[in-house]
């Protein structure tokens, strides 16, 4: 039984999958001027965390939210300096996440407003670590299968992103790395059911609801 929860800080990665980097297209050109040498990383706070089962309310202005499947890594211990060949075992288990955008095109500014916003992050119960190779994420919104993602996509593998990122900060028992979002995700609107599965991991449940309006 695992005993771990979602205690820490969530941290997220973009550019980290092929499909992404495909559709964006060269980042040598303003105002990027070069890939990335490392993973790029932001923080999801503790106000954007919600349970499966959660209403999560559209921000005033907006009509519907980006819905990026993912898989978080739960630390069950303090890291730092992994290796790769060993790095999971530092993972006490898995969440499904489903990391919620308003609509965006570029990464070259944070996206504090887009991607921060109260119950942008819909997370299950901790799972135990399963093999990640090959696991296949699905989201379905009104019963509606929208998309399907292979994490062997990945650009860095979650134990190659852990020792990269813990290269150079430390994460604490509890934080959460999320191992990677597609780049314009498929998008829900208020009233939409949506749900995050893999298998072996159970699924994740959530609705989208109007917010107030500006």
């Amino acid at each position: 039984m695992i005993k771990q929860k979602v205690s820490g800080t969530v941290y997220g990665v973009i550019l980290n999958d092929n499909a992404s980097l495909q559709k964006i297209g060269s980042l040598d050109e303003a105002p990027y001027k070069g890939a990335p040498k490392a993973p790029v990383l932001y923080i999801k706070p503790a106000n954007t965390r919600v349970a499966c089962g959660s209403a999560v309310e559209l921000p005033a202005g907006a009509d519907s939210v980006e819905v990026a499947a993912t898989i978080g890594l739960v630390m069950g211990r303090a890291a730092g300096r992994l290796a790769a060949g060993n790095a999971l075992d530092a993972v006490a288990g898995v969440v499904l996440a489903a990391d919620l955008s308003l609509p965006h095109a570029s990464y070259y500014r944070p996206a504090i407003r887009e991607k921060c916003f109260d119950g942008a992050l819909p997370v299950s119960s901790v799972k135990p670590l399963a093999d990640l190779a090959g696991l296949v994420l699905t989201t379905e919104i009104d019963g509606e299968v929208v998309d399907s993602r292979s994490l062997n996509d990945l650009v860095r593998s979650p134990a190659r992103l852990l020792a990269d990122v813990t290269e150079w900060m430390t994460l604490a028992q509890g934080d959460v790395l999320l191992v990677g979002i597609r780049y314009q995700a498929p998008q829900a609107k208020a009233g939409s059911v949506v749900c995050i599965g893999a298998e072996g991991l159970g699924s994740l449940q959530f609705t989208i609801v109007q917010g107030a309006q500006a």
